[in-house]
């Protein structure tokens, strides 16, 4: 759809995941079914965590932040991918794609720095144990989540800024199922050079930070690991590591393969596939990652089980007595 020259856009229309309507509506019960999967999966390794004494330490206090940001982050995308899928139209006001564009940039961001703290974590636990508790502690954890939300609603509202101040005055239709910087820095009619700069700046700053932070942290891991003369402390300690390692794989390889390298056309179906990865999949897949890769997650969920399955025995039993 094309609007008169000159005027600014009101309304953006995207091309969608596909653009096969008989594939459509399988789309749209997979991936209805991966965002029930990541709703109950996140909200439940919160409960869990916050309900399970033994899992009150830093480790979990970041993990619970991780799936609040991986339940909100895949909020702001999924729903509106779902609806798009048993739409005619799938079109969104400029203002929801501002804002569906500033959440999910910042909520974005969030994740990457939390991983980044949670690497430092377990750098901590591993490389200095006896330190653990005097370094990482309540407040310290908390300082480190609210400097991670704040990085990314600040360098979140930059980019919005940027971006939403250009003039959209040709195509309307955004080559993507939602409202990411790539394909509306292509529909401008403004001069883009300082938008890209700022956007390269900020997404080459926060990547590059929190990725050093991680590669550090796991070689230095990874060092004191080799050291350590006990297969099983070896083992341990390998175990407590390869879940964080899983989800930052998962997360990093998708992101990088969508904004770090030359743009092209030729790779705009992978494009839409790797963002699929790191919206939709990667927040479904980190709690389920954690619980059936960690132990003492496992148990805590085992014992959560158990405490439900009594409590309505208990009720069965009350409600059998007064009938």
């Amino acid at each position: 759809m094309d609007v008169i020259n000159k005027t600014q856009v009101t309304v953006f229309v995207f091309s969608g995941l596909t653009d096969n309507e008989e594939l459509a509506p399988f789309l749209f019960i997979l991936f209805l079914h991966v965002y029930m999967v990541t709703v109950v999966g996140n909200i439940g390794m919160m409960a869990v965590v916050h309900n399970t004494s033994n899992l009150h330490t830093p480790m979990y206090f970041f993990l619970s932040y991780l799936s609040l940001v991986d339940l909100l982050y895949s909020s702001v995308i999924t729903p509106k991918m779902l609806s798009d899928f048993i739409s005619i139209t799938k079109t969104i006001s400029f203002d929801g794609c501002a804002l569906q564009f500033y959440f999910f940039s910042a909520l974005a961001c969030t994740e990457i720095f939390l991983l980044s703290n949670m690497s430092y974590d377990r750098y901590v636990a591993i490389c200095h144990p006896l330190h653990y508790v005097s370094i990482m502690t309540k407040k310290n954890c908390c300082h480190l989540v609210v400097l991670a939300f704040s990085i990314g609603f600040i360098q979140s509202s930059m980019q919005t800024s940027c971006i939403f101040t250009l003039q959209f005055c040709g195509s309307n239709l955004i080559d993507h199922f939602y409202c990411d910087m790539p394909p509306l820095v292509k529909l401008s009619c403004s001069d883009t050079l300082t938008c890209d700069m700022v956007t390269v700046f900020i997404i080459g700053s926060c990547c590059i930070c929190t990725l050093t932070t991680i590669l550090i942290s796991y070689t230095l891991i990874i060092s004191s690991i080799l050291l350590m003369k006990s297969a099983k402390s070896r083992q341990k300690a390998f175990s407590t590591c390869s879940s964080h390692l899983m989800c930052v794989t998962m997360f990093y390889v998708s992101v990088f393969f969508t904004y770090i390298r030359s743009p092209s056309n030729v790779f705009e179906k992978q494009d839409k596939i790797a963002a699929v990865v790191y919206s939709v999949v990667t927040p479904m897949l980190n709690p389920l990652i954690y619980s059936l890769r960690n132990q003492e997650v496992k148990r805590a969920i085992i014992q959560v089980m158990h405490n439900v399955t009594d409590v309505v025995i208990i009720l069965s039993f009350i409600r059998a007595r007064v009938h």
